[in-house]
């Protein structure tokens, strides 16, 4: 057993059709007609009665009669037409009246139809079918059109109809958040003060292409894009570009914010390049830094210098103090050489455990051997106590230099061993100090 009743569809409403007539006769026959033909049907004599039926039951059809004493039908169509809540509704005219200006004035008022007097009746239902189907299709695609701009004006994608010139013709309102602009501001504004002139004459191209060959275009596919804000701003955003087939060239832009998902991705791509204890840059990060400036150096034939530092007995250290001392020991060291990390070509990060590196382009041996020793004497100035350290007191660091003017026929990886073994001299001759090679060395060039 249901225990829901089934919905039931009530039958659609028969036309409703409004005559208006001050001769019974006339109206008595109309009224009859309609009435077999399945319409309702309201009768009135007069344009004032006229005008208030029609605003109370909004008829689907008026049927007019054009010669009325007091208001005439003439004038009646014009106070429907000026109407809000009757404008809409198709008039037809009766008159007996055939001259050519008088069927014009008729139309130029709004009316639908003319019918002349005396009436066939058979061409007044034949006329009247005509209207009211025609209204019935033109009802049918307002919805249809109100339906398909609900859908577009909910979207949470931005839309944009765009002429072949590049001028915005139309933007629903997701596309106007997006850019900050308000309700139809974006309308009339063109794709080079969104896109910047290089790229938007890109898409300028692809249009006169789509328009010169409409049965080749193809839609533009989806392309990450700086679309210029309202405020000036750049925001990432992608853009889908499809030919719509109309009577004019036209295109339908898709926009898709990705605002967030760039800030996620950078976010995500900052945390792949960064020591997550010390915040500066790791050893992934490093190496891809140094071989671009490797490559640079070698292009600008520009010395190159490499500092390698190991904090003096980080193991007695962290035994001694615990791994949470040890922790802020490193964060300090790494600050220490982040200080002297002062141009976009210098780099200072951590390579491993207790050993950081610091990369200085464009930078000859004595002055990278400066910065060290710079280094060296402000670790030690953070005064961070170390009891069992057979060095000194204090935390204390052992720093390897080594400068190159780097060739095709030089590797990275020698490169990089010499300072290594600068910074193991520095221990073997009793730690806390900065070694650089001589300079009849080859990693000493400079």
């Amino acid at each position: 057993m249901s225990y829901f009743a089934s919905p039931t569809l009530s039958p659609p409403r028969a036309p409703a059709i409004l005559i208006v007539d001050d001769a019974a006769a006339s109206l008595g026959v109309l009224r009859t007609m309609m009435s077999k033909q399945g319409y309702q049907t309201f009768v009135a004599t007069s344009g004032e009665r006229a005008l208030s039926l029609a605003q109370r039951v909004q008829p689907d059809l008026i049927l007019l009669d054009v010669v009325m004493p007091g208001m005439d039908g003439l004038e009646t169509c014009r106070q429907l037409k000026g109407d809000a809540h009757t404008q809409n509704i198709p008039v037809i005219f009766m008159s007996a009246k055939s001259d050519t200006d008088d069927i014009v004035a008729g139309f130029d008022i709004g009316a639908a139809d003319y019918i002349g007097k005396p009436l066939r009746m058979a061409e007044v239902c034949a006329r009247v079918r005509a209207q009211l189907q025609m209204r019935c299709t033109s009802a049918a695609q307002k919805e249809q059109a109100d339906r398909l701009r609900m859908i577009v004006d909910a979207m949470d994608e931005g839309l944009m109809v765009i002429e072949a010139s590049g001028r915005i013709q139309y933007s629903n309102p997701a596309c106007e958040r997006y850019l900050g602009y308000g309700a139809d501001e974006l309308a009339g504004h063109t794709l080079p003060e969104l896109l910047g002139a290089a790229l938007a004459q890109e898409y300028l191209d692809y249009f006169a292409a789509c328009a010169a060959d409409p049965a080749a275009a193809r839609p533009g596919g989806a392309r990450e894009v700086l679309i210029r804000h309202r405020d000036g701003a750049l925001r990432a955003m992608d853009l889908t570009l499809t030919p719509m087939v109309a009577d004019e060239p036209l295109f339908i832009g898709l926009l898709h914010d990705i605002t967030h998902h760039k800030r996620s991705e950078t976010a995500l791509q900052h945390a792949a390049m960064v020591d997550q204890l010390t915040q500066i840059a790791n050893r992934r990060r490093f190496d891809s830094f140094l071989e671009q400036e490797w490559l640079r150096a070698i292009r600008s034939g520009q010395p190159l210098s490499l500092i390698v530092l190991d904090v003096d007995h980080f193991k007695l250290y962290n035994d001694t103090l615990g791994h949470a001392a040890g922790d802020i020991c490193l964060q300090q060291v790494a600050a220490a050489l982040q200080s002297r990390a002062l141009r976009t070509t210098d780099l200072a990060a951590r390579y491993g455990g207790e050993e950081f590196v610091l990369l200085f382009a464009e930078t000859a041996l004595a002055t990278a051997t400066a910065l060290a020793e710079s280094i060296r004497a402000l670790v030690e100035s953070l005064n961070l106590p170390h009891p069992r350290s057979t060095t000194s007191d204090w935390l204390t660091v052992s720093i390897g230099v080594a400068t190159i003017v780097p060739t095709q026929f030089d590797r990275i990886e020698e490169f990089f061993v010499a300072a290594d073994r600068m910074m193991y001299a520095a221990k073997d001759a009793g730690r806390n100090r900065v070694m650089a090679p001589g300079a009849s060395q080859h990693w000493c060039q400079v």
